[in-house]
């Protein structure tokens, strides 16, 4: 019987096309995910690469790590295994191996070197953890969030402030958060800022944000929650510390009563359409809870849960068929007349 035999010619050049391959082509298709929403440039593509906080900067390190541990024993692997389709000989049978060289290869290479990577990993991921517990400040602004389908409801309970998709703090200074969810499991990150928190319904979790600059940071949904889960976006305003004070006074105060035929004409529409069913406007009669608190709509960046800069074209296409530009959300369409639209639009914009 004869012996087995290493193959007499081994592709090697088809072996270097899939090596580059792979170190060239997949890291340029990955980068084909990157968000693009249509935004202001401060807003496009947030990266865990970028961090613009304590928090955000503990996670790119052990990301930084991890990626570093990863690419070293992939270029090993491959190192290995060039040398061997280099070295390799047809007319060498397995039977002149040496099985003490292989014992050592083993040893070394499938238990010594995995469990050095892997234990570094998890001590690295464990200090991480646990540094991200908590800040480093025991008195910090408590912000309380709840994840609907397809929108974010904002609350400040210290200070009587609801608003929606948008997230103001003092830059420098960390906020806590508290999350739920009014239906299903949502997931909150804002990757510049700080790692991800599920949201889940009938369960508050905490947890914190610090920016270290002023700035607008793009937060999102991570977890599929249903047909808009893409669209299922937020802004975080860091702000200098007076201004955010400031916002947060502004923020309290209900919105302001109407003067002129045309403002009381839209507040009519308003009322009589049925937006009032399902928003609030505090100073007046809609109390509505299953969409966003409308106080202070004008004074806010984005409309549809960040999808949409909020100018009045957008406005007006959201109010008549929120279907057409965020399908599946809950908002139906409405059938007000030209006329009644302009009203409705030019008293939502008196909402700042």
């Amino acid at each position: 019987m004869s012996d087995y035999r290493t193959p007499a010619t081994p592709h090697f050049a088809t072996f270097i096309t899939l090596f580059w391959l792979s170190i060239v082509v997949l890291p340029l298709l990955s980068s084909c995910s990157s968000l693009s929403f249509n935004q202001t440039k401060e807003d496009i593509s947030p990266s865990i690469f970028n961090p613009q906080g304590p928090a955000a900067n503990m996670v790119a390190n052990l990301s930084w790590l991890m990626f570093g541990l990863a690419g070293a024993v992939f270029l090993l692997v491959m190192g290995v295994l060039i040398l061997g389709l280099v070295r390799s000989r047809p007319d060498v049978s397995l039977h002149e191996s040496n099985p003490a060289q292989d014992r050592r290869f083993i040893v070394f290479g499938g238990l010594l070197l995995p469990a050095v990577v892997l234990g570094i990993v998890y001590v690295s991921a464990i200090w991480t953890m646990r540094a991200l517990a908590a800040p480093a400040e025991a008195d910090e602004i408590v912000i309380e969030i709840v994840g609907h389908q397809f929108w974010w409801e904002i609350h400040y309970p210290d200070f009587e402030v609801t608003t929606a998709n948008e997230i103001h703090l003092p830059a420098g200074q960390p906020v806590r958060l508290r999350v739920t969810s009014a239906d299903v499991i949502h997931s909150f990150w804002v990757p510049e800022l700080h790692g991800k928190i599920d949201l889940i319904p009938g369960q508050v979790n905490g947890f914190w944000l610090q920016a270290d600059e002023p700035g607008i940071y793009l937060g999102l949904c991570a977890e599929f929650c249903g047909v808009q889960h893409a669209k299922m976006l937020l802004r975080v305003v860091a702000e200098p510390p007076e201004r955010f004070a400031a916002w947060l006074e502004h923020q309290a105060e209900p919105a302001a009563a109407v003067t002129g035929s045309e403002l009381e004409e839209g507040q009519q529409v308003f009322f009589n359409s049925g937006c009032m069913n399902c928003h609030t406007v505090r100073g007046t009669n809609a109390s509505g809870t299953e969409g966003p608190d409308l106080t202070h709509l004008a004074s806010r960046l984005t409309l549809a849960a960040g999808v949409l800069e909020n100018n009045r074209g957008n406005l007006g296409g959201w109010v008549v068929n929120p279907q057409h530009l965020k399908p599946g959300n809950h908002m139906p369409p409405s059938a007000l007349t030209g006329l009644e639209l302009q009203a409705l639009l030019t008293y939502l914009e008196s909402l700042e």
